[in-house]
């Protein structure tokens, strides 16, 4: 019984994300298809509230992977989780950058690593899996995550301006030590840090690649 609830649980966890995803993804083409250009400036507007719900809800893949629900590796996850929802955190603020085609450029990005992986969570989980899907999973999912990650990069470097501006992301800490904080430093300071996260989040996927590719051929051939 509690097997099947669990089993009940995470189908229908990936089942939402992956509805939630097509919609936005749905959403940006046929605005994209009916506005052209003008689109990318109300982007975030139209699905904001939609990316932020998916992404908030992605941190219960972390309990998931740690209670042994999902078999995945945990720190690639939490990278991606961490880099994603803090990023989110940025644009919501920062109002003036919502409307950058970066943004836009950003979301899509996402939506089409998310609209790789659920899928093929969804046939695991009902033990139907899909060669394509895995192939897909971990072949694609690479380039377009290294992607999606330059353009994470370029949306904090076009940030940090605003942000300037505004004189208001600067704060002084007086415990337990005093220390004057400036944000734009912090932003410049974890652009490397995003790049060596995302450097050991392809590494470990590589890994993952090979072990899934290997334990479906052993698969076919015992068959």
């Amino acid at each position: 019984m509690r097997l099947s609830i669990r089993l009940a649980y995470i189908f229908t966890y990936n089942l939402f994300q992956f509805c939630g995803h097509t919609w936005i993804l749905a959403n940006m083409m046929a605005r994209f298809l009916t506005f052209g250009r003008d689109a990318l400036a109300d982007t975030f507007y139209s699905i904001g509230v939609a990316m932020t719900l998916c992404q908030l809800l992605s941190i219960l893949e972390l309990f998931h992977i740690a209670d042994g629900i999902e078999k995945a590796r945990l720190l690639p996850r939490l990278i991606q989780v961490v880099e994603r929802n803090l990023l989110l955190v940025m644009v919501i603020i920062l109002e003036d950058i919502q409307s950058k085609p970066v943004v836009c450029v950003l979301f899509f990005l996402w939506n089409i690593l998310d609209l790789l992986r659920y899928p093929h969570e969804l046939l695991c989980v009902l033990d139907t899996p899909s060669f394509d899907l895995l192939w897909s999973r971990y072949t694609l999912w690479i380039p377009i995550y290294s992607l999606s990650v330059a353009t994470e990069g370029i949306t904090i470097y076009q940030a940090l301006p605003y942000i300037e501006s505004t004189g208001s992301y600067s704060f002084q800490l007086t415990a337990p030590g005093s220390a004057h904080i400036h944000l734009p430093s912090v932003l410049l300071a974890y652009l490397p840090v995003l790049a060596v996260g995302a450097s050991v989040t392809v590494w470990q996927l590589l890994k993952e690649r090979k072990q899934h590719l290997e334990k479906w051929n052993k698969k076919l051939k015992r068959k």
